[in-house]
């Protein structure tokens, strides 16, 4: 047995050799499990994720020591490979422990009795021997010949993939994706990883294919680069990418000889994993086959529900007057010609920004379309979009995927051409936050003859995932739009309206005097970044709640254009951590720690669960020896695991892009000269319009010039609106 400090690693990373005494906690759905083993340094507890385990079975164990203020001393576990049992006592035990359902220990017993140090070549080789132990039928042997095999199976999977640099977690990961076919599938092509396997890039990919002996220059690695790299401009909101910008990015990555690359490229294009194109005023671009069937597949879609029989509905003036009878409202005219066009098209837009009366058109449209006997679905991008509709409307709304019926077995919609949603209507709300996978799903479950309605903020940047639908849509001039510019009076008495109205012209906002302490948007002038950092520490922790009674973590957020910096997201947020949730007890998950009561966000879509990239929520509860903690999610308690750390983070504060289709109490806005390169008008008009009762734009003069001037929209590389207009005319 052994114990010892691994060279190179931090003083406290070690590694132990030893039996497993007994298995005090395990959870078989994560691979979470606490043992104790029997080592040189006595009886240690190791904790992490590790395949099965049982008493008896041997293990080497990699990983570093921590202390558990409730717990002690524990080693929390990197690798855990199996070793096979060096005695025939362990043998025994390892084989009575429970691991083989049918064998308890006085059978293991008869077993090692029987066939001595041959026993394990034995379950390996000749299992059909087993019918020589007294109490072996032959329904027996089957089953412990089932049994062996499957551990096997995985033990030799695991050791594989340990032995090749790849963590306890991340091997599990792998095994459970690909079952007994991992060891071939990471040989052949290691860059499936990247694709198939959450939490595996194509860096970490490439690492393992360097062990495995593939050489820097190998076509298959070139190839995996670019696929990587389409991938990437996905993951920025891109729909293809240009074929230079490409080329560029992998020579970058792959660092090899662009000929090697242009060649990698024209090799993927000829697969079913790529296509190229050649696009009017664009020149050549690359798509992922995916993205190029959404982008073709919803170009068409949308074109089939417009050439649908239109049938005009009645009523309209009708109903018109009874909705004002009813609300006590009286129409603007753009907001009765966006009624009369619902009673006309097929497929509506309707847009504009913050209290010009979207949701009034709304509820008049749906009021026309009950009275006409229709069946009206309401929908929207998120959770928290949803429930707003819901409210503003007094009917029921979705989420898009629970409409469509996700099914976590399949990793797809049950709604679709085959299974059409049961609808006459479908109203979309918060629409700019429709990317373009989503809206494909969407149109596809959409029954020709039904209207579709997209609500929403055209104005505001474009969705998290790839795609600009809502403004490729407006652009392509074949959907009818109507945009709603007139403020009501009553939504004109917030600043915060009336200052998105002004940024969205141009125009630098009017802030509430100084020393009025009751106003609704207010701007500091700032240094730098690090006193801007300062000054959110001490508004969110201290003036903002002393001032206006509110909460600093569940109603103030805070907004920032990027990441990294003293004024980033993930600066700030270790900041505002330590001054609004100060030390206790928290648990570590990945690079961060997480702490009760601490705001968090989901990074990815996670459809089995229900949760999505920008759903917030609040650490319920740590279970720091279990290694999870417990998230309410609108509502929800949510389950996570370290395998999932990578798809949370702290909330505090975030980025702008993360906030859309969100709304809060009170917002900091950070504009800073060192975030030149994301300023534009459209990125503070939607972190303005995230505000209900406060906003506080902190910014120096110069940032704010900057944006205000900048007309540029954030640029996505789409087609749609393209393809939409030579779709309706063909």
């Amino acid at each position: 047995m052994r114990h010892r400090e691994v060279s190179g690693s931090s003083p406290e990373a070690s590694l132990i050799e030893g039996q497993v005494e007994r298995v005090t906690f395990e959870r078989e759905d994560s691979g979470f499990r606490i043992v104790k083993v029997a080592a040189d340094a006595g009886l240690v507890t190791v904790v992490g994720k590790m395949q099965r385990v049982a008493p008896g079975t041997r293990v080497r164990v990699t990983g570093s020591w921590e202390s558990d203020p409730r717990y002690g001393r524990q080693l929390r576990a990197e690798t855990v490979v199996i070793v096979e049992p060096d005695t025939l006592e362990g043998v025994a035990r390892y084989l009575g422990s429970g691991l083989i359902p049918g064998v308890g220990p006085a059978l293991a017993q008869r077993i090692v009795e029987r066939f001595g140090d041959q026993t394990l070549a034995v379950l390996d080789r000749e299992p059909d021997r087993l019918a020589e132990v007294p109490g072996f039928g032959r329904r027996r042997v089957e089953a412990v010949r089932a049994r062996w095999s499957e551990q096997r199976v995985a033990r030799e999977v695991l050791v594989f993939l340990q032995g090749h640099g790849i963590s306890t977690s991340t091997a599990l990961r792998i095994f459970r994706r690909y079952g007994g076919d991992a060891v071939r599938i990471v040989r052949d092509n290691p860059y499936q990883l990247a694709s198939d396997v959450w939490g595996i890039g194509f860096h970490k990919a490439d690492e393992i294919a360097s062990r495995l002996g593939i050489e820097k220059e190998s076509p298959q690695r070139i190839r995996a680069a670019v696929l990587h790299v389409l991938e990437s401009v996905a993951d920025r909101g891109h729909v293809f990418a240009p074929r230079a910008l490409l080329a560029d990015e992998v020579t970058r990555i792959s660092g090899v000889d662009p000929t090697l690359v242009e060649r990698a490229i024209e090799e993927v294009c000829s697969t079913r994993e790529a296509r190229a194109e050649n696009l009017d005023d664009v020149g050549p671009v690359v798509y992922s086959s995916r993205r190029y069937i959404e982008e073709a597949g919803l170009a068409h879609g949308l074109a089939r529900l417009c050439r649908g029989a239109a049938t005009a509905l009645r009523g309209v003036d009708e109903a018109i007057a009874g909705y004002e009878a009813a609300t006590g409202t009286t129409l603007a005219p753009a907001q009765r010609e966006a009624v009369v066009q619902a009673s006309r098209a097929l497929v509506l837009v309707i847009t504009g920004g913050p209290g010009v009366g979207k949701t009034t058109v709304v509820r008049a449209m749906i009021g026309l379309f009950a009275a006409s006997g229709m069946r009206i679905r309401l929908a929207a991008p998120t959770g928290r979009a949803a429930r707003r509709l819901a409210d503003a409307t007094g009917r029921e709304a979705q989420t898009v995927h629970r409409l469509l019926e996700f099914d976590p077995a399949n990793g797809g919609f049950l709604r679709g051409e085959a299974h059409p949603l049961d609808l006459d209507a479908l109203v979309v709300d918060e629409a700019s936050m429709l990317d373009q996978m989503l809206a494909f799903a969407l149109v596809r479950a959409l029954p020709t003859g039904a209207r579709l309605v997209l609500v929403g903020d055209v104005d505001q940047l474009p969705s998290i995932g790839a795609g600009a639908v809502l403004r490729d849509v407006i652009e392509s001039g074949v959907v009818p739009c109507v945009r709603l510019t007139e403020v009501f009076r009553q939504a004109a008495e917030s600043r915060i309206v009336r200052n998105a109205h002004r940024i969205r012209e141009g125009l630098a906002p009017d802030p509430t005097p100084a020393g009025d302490k009751h106003g609704d948007f207010y701007v500091l002038r700032v240094r730098d970044a690090q006193d801007a950092a300062d000054r959110i520490v001490r508004l969110v922790g201290e003036r903002i709640p002393a001032q206006f009674g509110m909460h600093p973590v569940r109603d103030v957020q805070v907004l920032t254009p990027m990441h990294r910096g003293p004024a980033g997201s993930e600066t700030l947020n270790e900041r505002l951590q330590a001054a609004l949730n100060p030390a206790q007890q928290g648990i570590a998950f990945g690079p961060r720690t997480f702490r009760p009561g601490d705001k968090v966000m989901q990074l990815r879509n996670d459809y089995g669960r229900d949760v999505f990239n920008g759903d917030v929520g609040f650490v319920r509860s740590i279970d720091a020896q279990a290694g999870r903690m417990t998230v309410d999610i609108e509502g929800r308690a949510v389950d996570y695991e370290p395998s999932q750390a990578d798809e949370l983070t702290l909330a505090y504060a975030c980025s702008v892009h993360k906030s859309q289709g969100s709304e809060y109490p009170a917002v900091v806005v950070t504009l800073l000269s060192s975030h030149f390169v994301m300023l534009s008008r459209n990125l503070l008009y939607t972190a303005v319009t995230r505000g209900k009762r406060l906003l506080v734009l902190l910014t120096d003069d110069k940032a704010l010039r900057c944006a205000l001037a900048d007309t540029r929209r954030e640029e996505r590389h789409s087609w749609l609106f393209r393809r939409l207009r030579e779709a309706v005319r063909t």
